[in-house]
């Protein structure tokens, strides 16, 4: 079965020189208020540059809000920092890995009779996605349903499970060539688990339209067997959309059944390879409208004489994914989806902030027939809703595009 990431979203050489010289940053000297922290393992590449010569706008942005009163008490001296998974210490990283595992000891608030499958409040995020899958991932929700949607697990984390960070991203061009070996999937104590057991019968995941035409596996797409989530027991899923293989079916046809089972993985660098941070240099440099940028996100039309076709969006999603992260709509059993989104996060807020007069609440080909309304959605953005139900009070769906001031002030987060 074809992923809803490769089919219902294509539907619906590195430029730095000639690019940096066509983008106008103040000429100022500035000094970030930002606390940056690096590691050396990894120097900066194209996209970390363009972000940091992309926050003197941020700053020029901050200063015009809060002069005009409309920061919601938002500044950058008290912005959140969310950070790169390899920049934050092995401590940060552990207690991170704690805080989603009592995450998932907690019990669900879900309604049980409607997801009997249900284990932990972690599976509250699980069985939210797999319901409304197909209104996430239309034009108009895409980014801002899913900043929410992090956003409200990052809160979960912080304020049930004790966790005193913030959503840390993945960088996939430090782990694209060698993802195996890479901090985030090593297994080790520190990580978030490593590979699956070699599955001969999983072969990848089918690209059709691209060439290739699959993401062919890394060699695993059995259960996890070490590091820290090798024990996790999996329960929701899978659904129709599911892409692994001997996988036990679900009692119920819609995949909300229990069905316990372990997690699969298929740790992949030709799905990585996808993701490049040349890829994304040319995503936020040669994109000036919303639609463009939305197109090459994911891929379409496909890039020719590209051996890692994918598009960002779906090469980060199938980086490690097999069940349940490889089933569009059960994605979010495997902590590696908060990863990913927070790193699409990122780039689109990267993108925005280069012009936010512009940016900040463009959407992606209004009024044409692609929108999947979500609950109360009308075709204006301005009153569109995002309603995530149980996970959260509804929110204008604009407030979701300002992670600066935005939900009345409850977003105020920068990336380094």
């Amino acid at each position: 079965m074809l992923a809803l990431w490769s089919v219902v979203l294509p539907l619906l050489s590195l430029l730095i020189g000639a690019e940096a010289a066509a983008v106008k940053f103040p000429t100022k000297q500035y000094s970030s208020k930002i606390d940056v922290v690096r590691n050396p393992a990894y120097p900066l590449d194209v996209v970390d540059k363009l972000e940091e010569a992309t926050m003197p706008l941020v700053e020029e942005y901050m200063d015009k809000k809060i002069s005009s009163g409309k920061n919601n008490k938002c500044t950058l001296e008290t912005a959140k920092v969310r950070r790169e998974w390899s920049d934050m210490s092995e401590v940060q990283r552990q207690e991170y890995v704690a805080a989603v595992k009592c995450l998932m000891k907690l019990p669900p608030t879900v309604d049980k009779e409607r997801f009997p499958g249900a284990l932990s409040r972690y599976d509250d995020f699980v069985a939210y996605h797999m319901t409304h899958a197909m209104q996430l991932h239309d034009n108009m929700h895409l980014f801002g349903a899913h900043k929410y949607y992090v956003w409200l697990f990052e809160e979960a984390l912080r304020n049930e499970c004790g966790y005193s960070g913030y959503q840390p991203y993945m960088n996939y061009d430090r782990y694209a060539e060698d993802p195996l070996n890479s901090p985030l999937l090593n297994g080790n104590a520190s990580s978030l688990g490593g590979n699956g057991e070699p599955d001969p019968d999983y072969k990848g995941v089918p690209q059709y339209g691209r060439t290739p035409n699959i993401i062919a596996s890394g060699g695993g797409g059995g259960c996890v067997t070490d590091g820290p989530f090798s024990d996790i027991v999996v329960s929701l899923g899978p659904t129709s959309m599911s892409i692994g293989v001997n996988v036990p079916k679900n009692p119920r046809s819609d995949g909300t059944g229990s069905n316990p089972r372990c997690l699969r993985r298929d740790v992949n660098r030709n799905a990585a390879m996808g993701a490049t941070a040349d890829r994304a240099y040319s995503l936020l440099t040669e994109n000036d409208n919303m639609d463009d940028f939305y197109n090459q996100l994911l891929g379409t039309p496909p890039p020719k004489n590209d051996p890692y076709p994918w598009g960002i969006h779906t090469a980060g999603h199938y980086i490690a994914a097999v069940d349940p992260g490889g089933d569009p709509n059960t994605s979010p059993g495997d902590p590696l989806f908060y990863f990913h989104h927070t790193a699409l996060d990122r780039l689109w807020w990267i993108w925005q902030m280069r012009d936010p007069d512009k940016r900040l609440n463009a959407i992606p080909f209004v009024g044409s027939n692609m929108t999947m309304p979500m609950k109360r959605a009308v075709i204006d953005p301005r009153n569109v809703t995002v309603d995530l139900e149980w996970l959260g009070p509804p929110v204008k769906l604009l407030e979701t595009h300002d992670q600066l001031g935005g939900n009345g002030g409850a977003f105020c987060y920068v990336y380094v």
